[in-house]
């Protein structure tokens, strides 16, 4: 079925021409990340020079991007953002220290833990490019970590782009049983007609995210502390057995851990309604066309897999922690889902010389299939599965959006919204609107939103689910978010100021590793400062600061640092040289001590715990170099430099090292210093 949808997509991609990405498409997905300013791209075109003219665009986003060839922050090429905190090696579980409730109505299936390291259909990019262009990335780090990237795009001709995007994250980790092993791509095609009238996109997407559970580590000889287990893979863990520290880039096999796969096939055609019309300049005739009403279909195909297993269960393991008292072999745990969705949808412009004022209606279909496998066994002909579970249902959402991004920008206006009628996810909502106004450099900008969700709580929480492990059935109610917000950015001063306010009511969470409870009504505010400042004759010296502030107002279930931190202290200019920009100096990153969430591996999800205090003994200190010539970027960097002590063993003798860790979640401390070493080479074919 898969490769059925993958012919039929890259056929229809490739069957007619193409020239420019959408016009008036709407922002529906929040938080794109690392999406150029536009300030800073590869270079302007000039036909004697070896040079060429990038931008992009999001399927669902009405505003052309530049790539982002800035050095300054090492987290635009590293694919966990500064704000989140990870579970002991690059790869694993993350989440992120500022809160923010799930607001996406309609199905879910739940397991988010390994989504920073995913590529998504909201995140894939649809080129426009002078010339053909690649990207080569790699990445090094101790205990051989690596990452490496691929990128290559070009317009086949002037109306028809295609891209194709690799990347592969292998890091066998520090501690036992962490070792993870993530493959990405990304297949991007569009088109349109020579008459501007018909215009086609198609994307295809798949993950594989492999990753080892380890449980923690074991904390009854106090191992973080004692200078015989400096050597952090000499350190027991919970979960995976006594195996040792094993390197290989292509070494995958994951015998105790979480294996989540995903496929994703969309294709989008629109068909416009409008005025043909042409500008002449000098002898040239270009041709323009005025699109008044425009009609669009989206088909997407998706298929899920999601599993734990376990070779070597520890039986003491099971019953501590799952109440399972009988797990002596092996131990597996799948969720499969199959989602097909039709979208038909209709615009109209009021004004047709601005195709980013428009307002959207439109219906969709989604169709759902999930298999559920709890009762598998090991014997001696192999692995058995008892009788799998299934549920099949089908959504019939109704959607609409107003956008008017005036001609002058200084104005965007976004109002949006999605209802579920029948179906699975009968009832649920989500709606938005924000006002944004531009005044210039002098005075900057201002965004003003507001987000409400209504939402079935995610499908993992479901006794359906085979990693529902709950004695007793629970009726979970819809949970309802409400979201206020408001940014301040004055760009002469480099300042970004923001605020905001959540309201939620029947919040889902886990009480500890598989039981499950909504919290009553709570408020959360959360307010964050962003300031570069400059310093010396050429303002080259710079302290980049932001800072994030967060209080949960009334009985929340939610355990969140106060204040958060980041700040990079740091050199950036040319040393002399035209060709030559460095940014060197330090990059530290502090948080208040607070109760931080614990990790049920078996689920994949972060728990609600009230009782560990996990404390920072210092901030988390970087030292780097990273440095840029022409299109070509380097960046070198000695991480948790504040692990660095010395400890007095048994025998008297003093021991110097990197064993001051912090710690991420109870259980789960930090490695020690890591040296990472990256490359990355963007070059006109």
């Amino acid at each position: 079925m898969r490769g059925i949808f993958l012919l039929v997509f890259i056929f229809v991609g490739v069957s007619a021409y193409a020239q420019s990405p959408v016009r008036g498409v709407s922002d529906r997905f929040r938080g794109i990340a690392n999406a150029g300013s536009g300030a800073d791209s590869i270079g302007r075109r000039n036909k004697f020079e070896d040079s060429v003219t990038i931008s992009y665009r999001y399927l669902d986003t009405a505003r052309a991007y530049r790539v982002d060839s800035s050095i300054n922050d090492f987290t635009v090429k590293y694919p966990i953002p500064a704000d989140y905190y990870h579970l002991s090696n690059t790869g694993a579980a993350a989440q992120s220290f500022l809160f923010a409730p799930n607001m996406k109505s309609g199905w879910d299936a739940g397991f988010h833990a390994y989504d920073i390291y995913k590529f998504t259909v909201d995140k894939a990019r649809f080129f426009t490019v002078t010339r053909p262009y690649s990207e080569i990335s790699y990445m090094l780090g101790t205990r051989s970590e690596q990452m490496i990237e691929l990128m290559h795009t070009q317009n086949i001709k002037p109306q028809w782009n295609a891209s194709i995007h690799y990347r592969m994250v292998g890091a066998p980790g520090i501690y036992r049983n962490q070792k993870t092993s993530h493959n990405n791509y990304a297949i991007t095609n569009w088109f349109q007609t020579q008459d501007r009238r018909y215009t086609n996109y198609v994307a295809i997407i798949a993950n594989k995210l492999k990753g080892s559970e380890s449980g923690g580590i074991l904390n009854d000889q106090n191992y973080i502390d004692n200078p015989d287990f400096a050597d952090r893979s000499t350190v027991y863990t919970k979960l995976g057995g006594e195996s040792g520290f094993g390197s290989g880039i292509f070494n995958t096999d994951i015998s105790t851990g979480n294996t989540y796969e995903d496929f994703n096939a969309i294709m989008r055609h629109q068909y416009d309604l409008g005025r043909k019309d042409s500008l002449v300049n000098d002898s040239t005739v270009i041709p323009l066309f005025f699109p008044r009403v425009r009609l669009e279909h989206t088909i997407r195909y998706s298929a899920y897999k999601y599993m734990f297993s376990d070779a070597s269960p520890r039986p003491e393991y099971y019953s501590e922690y799952y109440d399972m008292p009988s797990v002596n072999s092996l131990f597996r745990r799948e969720d499969f889902w199959k989602e097909l969705m039709n979208d038909f949808s209709i615009y109209t412009f009021p004004d047709e010389k601005n195709t980013q004022q428009f307002l959207k209606v439109g219906v969709a279909l989604q169709n759902l299939t999930g298999i559920f496998r709890d009762g598998i066994t090991e014997t001696t002909d192999g692995i058995n599965y008892a009788d799998d579970k299934q549920n099949k249902g089908y959504n019939l959402m109704g959607h609409g959006e107003y956008r008017n991004r005036t001609k002058n920008q200084r104005w965007d206006l976004l109002a949006r919204g999605n209802m579920y009628f029948v179906g699975m996810n009968a009832g649920d909502y989500d709606v938005a609107a924000s006002i944004q106004s531009s005044f210039g450099d002098k005075i900057g900008s201002l965004k003003l939103g507001f987000e409400n969700a209504n939402r079935t709580p995610s499908y993992v929480t479901n006794a359906n689910s085979s990693f529902y492990f709950m004695r007793d059935t629970v009726n979970l109610r819809k949970e309802n978010s409400s979201h206020l917000y408001a940014t301040l950015y004055q760009p002469l001063l480099k300042l970004r100021l923001t605020g905001n306010y959540y309201l939620v009511n029947n919040y889902t969470y886990y009480t500890d590793f598989y039981n499950i409870n909504q919290a009553a009504l709570f408020n959360l505010l959360q307010i964050s400062a962003h300031k570069t400042f400059a310093f010396g004759k050429k303002r080259q010296y710079k302290w980049m600061t932001d800072n994030y502030f967060q209080q949960v107002i009334g009985n929340g279930p939610v355990n969140v640092p106060s204040w958060l931190t980041r700040n990079r202290i740091m050199y950036e200019g040319n040393l002399g040289f035209n060709n030559l920009k460095i940014a060197m100096g330090f990059d530290t990153r502090y948080r208040t001590n607070y109760k931080a969430n614990n990790y049920s591996p078996l689920l994949g999800q972060f728990f609600y715990q009230d009782s560990t205090t996990v404390k920072y003994k210092l901030p988390d200190i970087a030292a780097f170099v990273h440095f840029r010539i022409n299109s070509f970027r380097a960046f070198l960097r000695a991480e948790n430099l504040n692990t660095f002590r010395s400890l007095v063993g048994v025998d008297g003798k003093t021991s110097y090292g990197f064993t001051n860790s912090n710690f991420a979640a109870p259980d789960y401390p930090y490695a020690g210093m890591i040296i990472r070493f990256g490359i990355f080479w963007g070059f006109v074919n």
